[in-house]
């Protein structure tokens, strides 16, 4: 039997898996928690979907800089200080 060899992705091709991606999963994490409501209305729903996601994605950012501020933030497209206060409102600094 003769393999093929698998063609590597591109970065642009990697990018856009990853987008569609976290699309879906944002997509389908929102669906459940809404059906889970059972018809009830949330209040302040960006609100608490900003916290629940932002928390763990400066979490995971921060980890891959080794706590660089300075790397972080331009990684983010955010201004230092921005960042900072984003990391203390969740007690991340």
């Amino acid at each position: 039997m003769i393999r093929k060899k698998a063609k590597k992705k591109t970065v642009t091709e990697k990018r856009n898996y990853a987008k569609k991606s976290l699309s879906n999963d944002v997509e389908k994490a929102m669906k459940k928690y809404l059906n889970d409501l059972n018809g009830h209305t949330p209040n302040k729903l960006h609100d608490i979907f900003l916290e629940e996601v932002e928390k763990p994605f400066l979490d995971v950012v921060m980890q891959h800089t080794g706590w660089n501020i300075t790397h972080a933030s331009t990684m983010l497209g955010m201004n230092r200080a921005t960042l900072r206060n984003r990391l203390k409102k969740y007690k991340l600094d």
